[in-house]
């Protein structure tokens, strides 16, 4: 049957796909528009699993707080390129995708997934755009935190990473809480306070530190107590609380919050793009 050109670009409107492909699915579909979007839908998913190996190690990380800093959701939404990552229309459905992660408290990203956005599920969309686009796209992490305290956010120019911060308690001046969420964003913490570092991490620090100096030719007594003195200066660099201040290295970042009189930090979220090890 003849497909006409108007109805080629209706279907091209409501989907987003290529004119061919929307030419070759109505065809498919004998006409029926319904069907023809369920054909499209179909390709998309073909077209992710086709491309499940790439690497998509470009796109963007996006934070939502709440008006009163008690609740934020962040996502990590991945492409191919760059040049995808900065279209409007994949900025516009990852913003979509975040409103719909803060609205729903999702926490995981088989939840997020499953949530609506415009009477699709999110992994829906993720399809269509894939079809559309014909890159790999994909969410990779989802952070939703609620607080008795007071969140602040801080994305990097460029959406490339973004930190999230819970302090014990509100935060009356908004520039230390900045400047506390840049300093997680630059120096990248372990943890908050040196209890909350995990005990094989302390090991294996111990370990190394103890080879380095017996093979600087230090007893093993010796260099088992030089090990101390070492993990000491591992927590220094990085505990959160123990770093130097980035923007004053004679005082701790918890000396700077103190001298504010700002609450201490209780968590922290750093989101960079394509680090699996992000926390």
């Amino acid at each position: 049957m003849s497909i006409s050109a108007k109805d080629v670009m209706k279907l091209r409107e409501a989907t987003g796909a290529g004119m061919m492909d929307c030419k070759k699915a109505l065809t498919e579909a004998e006409g029926d528009f319904e069907k023809a979007i369920e054909i499209l839908r179909k390709k998309g998913q073909q077209v992710s699993e086709k491309r499940a190996d790439r690497e998509a190690n470009q796109g963007l990380v996006l934070i939502k707080l709440s008006e009163d800093k008690s609740a934020a959701a962040a996502i990590e939404i991945n492409c191919e390129t760059d040049f995808v990552a900065r279209n409007e229309d994949f900025q516009a459905k990852a913003e979509s995708f975040l409103n719909a992660a803060f609205e729903s408290k999702s926490d995981t990203i088989t939840d997020l997934l499953k949530q609506e956005v415009g009477g699709l599920t999110i992994e829906k969309h993720l399809d269509e755009m894939v079809g559309k686009i014909g890159e790999k796209i994909e969410i990779s992490k989802v952070v939703h935190i609620s607080t008795s305290g007071a969140l602040v956010d801080y994305i990097h120019p460029g959406n490339q990473l973004g930190v999230i911060v819970e302090f014990e308690g509100p935060v009356e001046d908004e520039t230390v809480g900045k400047d506390v969420a840049m300093q997680v964003a630059a120096m990248n913490p372990l943890a908050v306070k040196r209890e909350e570092v995990n005990a094989s991490t302390i090991d294996k620090e111990l370990e190394i530190a103890k080879e380095q100096l017996i093979n600087e030719g230090k007893p093993v007594e010796i260099a088992e107590k030089a090990a101390q003195g070492k993990l000491r200066r591992f927590y220094e660099e990085r505990v959160l609380l123990e770093q130097k201040f980035v923007k004053d290295n004679g005082i701790t970042v918890k000396e700077y919050l103190t001298q504010n009189k700002t609450p201490l930090v209780r968590s922290f979220h750093r989101i960079q793009l394509g680090d699996q090890s992000s926390k």
